[in-house]
């Protein structure tokens, strides 16, 4: 299966199929974990069969277009503990320069979010 070109966790869809190192596909991507100000890859979220699973980032071999490849085999992955319910999936930014909702500030303090890394006055 050609999984397409690299890719960086800011921009894996959700559905991208998951594939342990044994080349079974183990299910898809639902949410990427990350702490974007700070540039880190937790890890991902995936449905596996009726439940999901977290995939720590250190366990993710690579990320392409169309296929998530992991350094665990099948067995492996079935294994692998449920998220926790604490991490928060990636925040993804609309289009540069474009003014997010006013619903957004809102939003951020209700889940304890960082409110300035919406902020699109703000030059770094």
């Amino acid at each position: 299966m050609d999984e397409g070109v690299p890719i960086a966790y800011q921009v894996l869809e959700p559905g991208v199929p998951v594939f342990a190192s044994d080349g079974e596909q183990v299910g898809t991507v639902r949410s990427v974990l990350s702490a974007p100000a700070e540039d880190i890859f937790h890890g991902i979220v995936i449905r596996a069969g009726p439940g999901l699973r977290f995939v720590a980032g250190d366990q993710v071999a690579s990320l392409h277009e169309r296929g998530v490849d992991l350094r665990l085999d099948s067995a492996a992955v079935a294994g692998l503990p449920e998220p926790d319910g604490g991490a928060s999936p990636a925040w993804r930014v609309q289009e540069p320069g474009v003014k997010p909702s006013p619903w957004t500030h809102l939003v951020d303090r209700m889940r304890g979010s960082s409110t300035h890394q919406h902020d699109w006055t703000r030059e770094d």
